[in-house]
């Protein structure tokens, strides 16, 4: 990892510091809350439990940016040289948060929808796609616009029965035959965690599909290894869970789909194999492995901007934070019981956040958030997410104020 200044040093300093214990209330707040002295400054007078949402950013993230710039301000010739440097760190960071088997599997990319985007035109004529009725509005808007297109034949599952999924509800539809079969590790919409993916990647793999994977909401929150899914494809970016804000996403291709079989129309000058060289041969050229999935110049800055983020998380330990984040949620749930408020799911069989019914539940998130709770809602369903920086006090105050507009709302 690129570790030559110091602000990262005394990020990195900080978790050493923390040890390998488990976390808990107090060693987070010695040791990692003046991390984001920023962000809780500014964010003082309210309970924040939109993390699911822009998660919170590290005052490292201000000093990283700013590095970005200052070679363009001070090291213009030299520019070009840094910023690559910085997108292969990148690129090596989530290899290592996602257990990628190399560092050129993960190609970055502006956005989810873009990653999509560059797989759906590697095909020339349309294939088969087999989606959840629950996948986020960019990959749910994107595969409607290419079916109705005539890009893509496009097939949307919900579930049988209630509103998580089983392996069950996907069976007979990869059984009848697809080319690609798109769904999120974690649901947004739920905050379902797919238990049953080793199996139904196996089914649609022995059915010849291919499998993406969008890691959005599991990417920082809950371990993932691509590497042992054996899928083929994944989306994810650091908006959320890693604290990298908009602009950093990437785009995984498993090894085997590297060897020149795919080739995209979202190509440009960067998949070149010197993109430097500024050569213009006749019939365009592409590097090998995962950079000829490279585009057109790339923005830098969000490399920068991921960085602390990425390293915190690598540093601390996905699993770590996991546990973290179950023993929040369980303490959610069991305070949210007590006043009758039911959720979706067991803590183990959710991602990071609480999915909690409510015919009104956006009106709920409105009222919270002017009783200083942020928090969303997405059809009908409110959330709730805790991250390492919210207190038991915090938690209990939300629950209380959730309580006191629960019934009459109903």
């Amino acid at each position: 990892m690129n570790l030559t200044h110091t602000q990262v040093d005394s990020l990195e300093q900080r978790v050493l510091a923390l040890g390998s214990d488990e976390l808990d209330e107090e060693r987070i707040s010695q040791h990692l809350r003046p991390l984001f002295a920023r962000s809780l400054r500014h964010s003082r007078d309210v309970i924040y439990l939109a993390n699911h949402s822009l998660g919170r950013a590290l005052d490292q993230t201000e000093h990283d940016v700013s590095e970005g710039l200052g070679h363009w301000y001070a090291d213009r010739e030299n520019a070009w040289t840094m910023w690559l440097d910085e997108m292969a760190a990148f690129r090596g960071r989530v290899a290592a948060l996602i257990g990628a088997p190399r560092a050129d599997c993960v190609v970055p990319r502006a956005s989810a929808g873009q990653g999509l985007r560059t797989l759906l035109n590697c095909y020339a004529s349309p294939i088969r796609v087999i989606t959840s009725a629950d996948e986020f509005n960019s990959i749910d808007h994107i595969l409607k616009t290419y079916a109705r297109r005539g890009r893509i034949h496009l097939t949307r599952i919900a579930p049988k029965n209630g509103r998580l999924y089983r392996l069950e509800d996907f069976l007979d539809a990869v059984r009848e035959g697809s080319d690609l079969l798109v769904l999120s590790q974690v649901v947004f919409t739920t905050g379902q965690h797919l238990s049953f993916l080793p199996a139904l990647v196996d089914a649609a793999h022995r059915q010849g599909a291919k499998v993406l994977l969008d890691l959005y909401h599991a990417a920082g929150a809950v371990p993932v290894d691509v590497a042992a899914l054996d899928i083929d494809f994944a989306l994810g970016g650091s908006y959320k869970y890693l604290r990298g804000g908009p602009g950093a996403g990437w785009l995984y291709l498993h090894p085997r789909h590297l060897d020149g079989t795919l080739e995209t129309l979202d190509s440009g000058w960067f998949a070149e194999p010197e993109p430097f060289a500024f050569a213009r041969p006749q019939a365009p050229e592409l590097a090998a492995g995962g950079n000829r999935f490279l585009e057109s110049t790339p923005a830098v800055l969000p490399f920068y901007q991921a960085r602390a983020g990425l390293l915190l998380t690598l540093s601390l330990g996905v699993e770590r934070l996991r546990r973290y984040s179950l023993k929040q949620q369980l303490f959610l749930e069991e305070s949210m019981r007590r006043y009758g408020i039911p959720c979706l799911g067991r803590p183990e069989e959710r991602g990071a956040f609480i999915a909690i019914p409510h015919r009104h539940a956006q009106v709920v998130a409105e009222t919270l958030e002017q009783a200083g709770v942020i928090c969303d809602a997405r059809e009908g369903l409110l959330r709730f997410c805790p991250d390492m920086l919210n207190t038991r006090e915090e938690l209990t105050i939300a629950v209380d104020k959730l309580a006191e507009i629960w019934e009459p709302l109903q």
